[in-house]
């Protein structure tokens, strides 16, 4: 009878691991994408606004 081959095993054990970290990381991505598109407004966007001086200069007087 042959013995087991456990790196064998556990390599496959390994890739099957990242392999679905990455499904799901891609369902992740997927999810946020879909988020933006429905609501665009919310997606990390810096509102900038031309009219506004920045906070951090001394008005003119």
């Amino acid at each position: 009878m042959a013995k087991p081959n456990y790196s064998f095993a556990k390599r496959q054990r390994d890739l099957a691991k990242e392999q679905k970290k990455e499904e799901k990381l891609q369902r992740k991505k997927a999810t946020a994408e879909d988020a933006a598109a429905l609501n665009p407004d919310t997606e990390g966007e810096v509102a900038t606004d031309e009219t506004e001086a920045p906070k951090d200069q001394a008005p003119d007087v």
